[in-house]
C-alpha cells in the first residue's frame, strides 16, 4: 500500500465503512500486527504513525489547530523485522475536537481502537498529570462500549476480568516534554514515571474515587504498560514545516526517543490475537471491523464474542472451500491417468486428503462440534466418490472398446457363416480364447477389468451355445461336454469379477480406516493446540491479576487487594470448570466420530460378506 486510505468514515456524527480499504484487508491473507494511535487532536498522532512506516509523508499532518485525521485511517506496510507479515497502522481521528460539536463518537472510535489493536499507542502532550489520565475518560466507559460474551453470570465482574485477555498492549507517549524525570531527587526511567502517575490514593470519599476510578480502569484493562517521553522536535516556530524538515534538522534527543519508541514497536507488537489465542490474517481483520462498525451504525454495542463466531464461521467455510481445492488439485494428475488401478488411485486419494485435511486445520478455528470439518469430510466424500465412478467409467470404456476390437474379426466371421460348418466350434473357441488372452494381456484395463469380461462372456453364451448345437461334427456326448466347460469358464469369470469387486470394497474399508484415523489425529492435535493457547491466555491474565494483588497490598490496600485475591479464586474455579466442560465435549465428538467411521465400515463389511457367500463353483480349467 502507497499510502493511507480511509477504514473508517466519521461523517455526519456516522461511522461507516470504506469499500477500498475492506477490499484491500480482504485481499491481505498474511498474520497482522495491528498498532492503532489515540489521542487528543493536534498532539502529533500521524507523525508518529509516518516514522513507525518508515516514511516521510503519509497520514496528514497539520500546523494549525484544525485536526486532519477524520475517522480512522489505514496504512498497511511490510513488517520491518518479521518475515511475511504485515504491519497495519491505524491513525484515529483526534478525540476532543471542538468544531465535531457533538463527541459521541470520539468514545466508539476510542473502543474500535481498542478493538482492533494489537498495540494502543495513546499520545498526549506536556506531563501525566490528573489532567492528562483524566482525558482519558473514554477507559472508564469500556464495559458500557464493549462486551466480551454475549452472557454472563456476573456482567461487571466477568467483563472486567476477561478484558485482559484480549485488550492490546498499552504505549503512552508524552510529546513536548520538559521535566526532569526524578523523584524525590532520584532519577527514574518513563516507565517508572507512569507508574508512578497511576499510583492509586488511599482512603475513602468522593475526591479519592474520581481520583482513582480511571487509574484502577488504566491498571486493570491495560496491564501490559510502557511509557516513552519525547522532547521537542523542534523550536515552535519550526512546528508548521515538521513533515519537511529533515532529519539533521530535528533535536538529537528526540530522534533517539522516536528510534527507541519504533524499535520497540517493531520489536515486542504482537500479532493481532482473539480469544482463543488464534492469530488474524488482514482477511479475518477485514471480517471484524465490517462487523463491529456494522453493530456500532446499528446502536448496538459491539460484542466480541459474537464477532469472532461470525468471522470464525465465514473463516470456516473459507477453511472448508480451501481444503476441497487442495484436495481436487491433488487429484488432477492422476485423474488425467484414468483408468487406474485401485491401489495407485487411492495412494492419490489418500495423500490429497491428508493435504487438504491438513490446509483446513491450519486455517479453521472455533469450529463448534467439528461442524466444517464434517462439512469436508462429506465433501471430499463426494468428490472422491465420483473420482473413483469416473474411473470405474473410464475402465469400463476402455475394456469394452478393446473386446469391441478384439472380437471385430470374430463378429464377421459370425455374419459370413464362417463358423457354420463341421468343425465350426472347435474353430470359434479358438478365436473367442484368442480374444481372451490378448485381452487379459493388455495392462493398464483398470477396475473393471474382470467384470467387463465377465459381461462380454455372457454377452456371447447364447452365440457359443448355437454354433455348438449346429456343428455337426461333434457328438450330442461331446456337446454336452464343451457346454459343460463353457458354463464352468462363465461362473469361473463370475468369481473372478466378484473377487475383484470384493477387493474394491477392502480397499474402500483400509481407505476409509486409515482416514478416519487421519482424521482422528489432526483433531486431537488441533484440540491440543487450542487448548494450549487458551491457557496461555488464563495464565497471563492471571498472573497480571496477582501482580495487581500484589501492588495492592505494597501499597496498602488492603480492602482492594482481598476484593482481588477473591476474584482470582473466581476465576480459577471459572477456568477449571470450563477446562473440563471443554474436555468431555471434545470427548464425547472423538467418540462419535469413532462410532460413526465403525458403522460405515460394518456396513461395507456385510456388502463383502454377501459377495464372499454367494455360491460358487470348485476350481476348474478356464478356456
Amino acid at each position: 500500500m502507497d499510502s493511507p486510505i480511509c477504514l473508517v468514515k466519521n461523517s455526519d456524527g456516522e461511522l461507516c465503512l470504506e469499500p477500498e480499504a475492506i477490499d484491500y484487508l480482504m485481499g491481505l491473507k498474511q498474520k497482522v500486527v495491528v498498532v492503532a494511535v489515540v489521542g487528543l487532536y493536534r498532539t502529533g498522532k500521524s507523525y508518529l504513525m509516518n516514522k513507525l512506516a518508515q516514511r516521510k509523508r503519509g497520514f496528514a499532518l497539520g500546523a494549525t489547530i484544525q485536526s486532519k485525521t477524520k475517522g480512522i485511517w489505514m496504512w498497511c506496510v511490510p513488517h520491518p523485522e518479521k518475515t511475511d507479515h504485515t504491519l497495519v497502522l491505524l491513525d484515529t481521528e483526534g478525540l476532543g475536537d471542538v468544531e465535531k460539536g457533538d463527541s459521541k463518537n470520539d468514545a466508539w472510535i476510542f473502543s474500535l481502537a481498542i478493538l482492533l489493536s494489537s498495540t494502543l499507542v495513546y499520545n498526549s502532550r506536556g506531563t501525566i498529570d490528573n489532567d492528562a489520565v483524566e482525558k482519558l475518560q473514554y477507559v472508564n466507559e469500556l464495559t458500557e462500549r464493549i462486551k466480551v460474551k454475549s452472557t454472563t453470570d456476573n456482567e461487571e465482574e466477568g467483563e472486567g476480568t476477561q478484558f485482559m485477555q484480549f485488550f492490546p498492549n498499552f504505549v503512552w507517549t508524552v510529546r513536548d516534554f520538559t521535566l526532569q524525570l526524578e523523584i524525590d531527587g532520584g532519577e527514574i526511567t518513563p516507565d517508572q514515571y507512569l507508574e508512578n502517575s497511576l499510583q492509586l490514593k488511599k482512603g475513602y470519599g468522593k475526591k479519592i474515587n474520581d481520583y482513582n476510578v480511571p487509574r484502577e480502569c488504566i491498571r486493570n484493562f491495560f496491564p501490559s504498560r510502557k511509557c516513552f517521553v519525547f522532547p521537542s522536535p523542534t523550536t515552535p516556530d519550526n512546528m508548521h514545516r515538521l513533515d519537511s524538515m529533515d532529519e539533521a534538522e530535528l533535536s538529537e534527543s528526540f530522534r533517539e526517543v522516536v528510534d527507541t519508541f519504533c524499535r520497540f514497536i517493531y520489536q515486542e507488537s504482537r500479532m493481532k490475537t482473539v480469544i482463543g489465542g488464534h492469530t488474524l490474517t488482514g482477511e479475518m481483520l477485514g471480517h471484524l471491523v465490517t462487523t463491529y462498525v456494522e453493530t456500532i451504525a446499528k446502536g448496538n454495542v459491539p460484542c466480541l464474542e459474537n464477532a469472532v463466531l461470525a468471522m470464525a464461521k465465514i473463516e470456516n467455510q473459507a477453511a472448508v472451500d480451501e481444503g476441497l481445492a487442495v484436495y481436487q488439485k491433488g487429484m488432477e494428475d492422476v485423474k488425467a491417468l484414468f483408468p487406474v488401478d485401485i491401489n495407485q488411485l487411492s495412494e492419490n486419494h489418500l495423500r490429497s486428503e491428508t493435504e487438504a485435511t491438513q490446509t483446513f486445520m491450519k486455517r479453521s478455528f472455533k469450529d463448534e462440534n467439528e461442524e466444517f470439518l464434517k462439512a469436508l469430510v462429506e465433501a471430499i466424500g463426494n468428490h472422491s466418490a465420483d473420482l473413483f465412478k469416473q474411473n470405474k467409467d473410464a475402465s469400463e470404456n476402455k475394456c469394452k472398446a478393446l473386446l469391441e476390437n478384439l472380437s471385430a474379426q470374430m463378429d464377421q466371421g459370425m455374419k459370413e457363416g464362417t463358423y457354420a460348418t463341421p468343425g465350426g466350434y472347435e474353430l470359434y473357441c479358438n478365436h473367442h480364447d484368442n480374444i481372451v488372452a490378448q485381452y487379459r494381456a493388455e495392462p493398464n484395463k483398470g477396475v473393471r477389468a474382470e467384470e467387463v469380461l465377465e459381461q462380454f462372456l455372457k454377452g456371447k453364451s447364447a452365440e457359443s451355445n448355437s454354433i455348438l448345437q449346429a456343428d455337426k461334427k461333434l457328438t450330442e456326448n461331446e456337446k454336452k461336454i464343451q457346454a459343460e466347460m463353457k458354463k464352468t469358464a462363465e461362473l469361473e469369470q463370475e468369481k473372478a469379477a466378484s473377487k475383484e469387486k470384493q477387493a474394491e470394497m477392502e480397499h474402500n474399508i483400509e481407505n476409509n480406516r486409515i482416514s478416519q484415523e487421519n482424521y482422528l489425529k489432526e483433531m486431537e492435535e488441533k484440540m491440543e493446540k487450542e487448548r494450549k493457547q487458551q491457557q496461555q491466555e488464563f495464565n497471563r491474565t492471571l498472573d497480571r491479576r496477582m501482580q495487581e494483588q500484589k501492588y495492592l497490598l505494597e501499597m496498602g490496600h488492603k480492602e482492594k487487594a482481598e476484593l482481588m485475591r477473591q476474584e482470582i479464586e473466581e476465576i480459577k474455579k471459572n477456568n477449571q470448570l470450563e477446562r473440563d466442560a471443554n474436555t468431555q465435549n471434545q470427548k464425547a465428538l472423538l467418540e462419535l466420530f469413532k462410532q460413526q467411521a465403525e458403522e460405515q465400515n460394518k456396513k461395507m463389511g456385510i456388502l463383502i460378506e454377501e459377495l464372499k457367500n454367494r455360491p460358487q463353483i470348485p476350481p476348474c480349467n478356464v478356456m
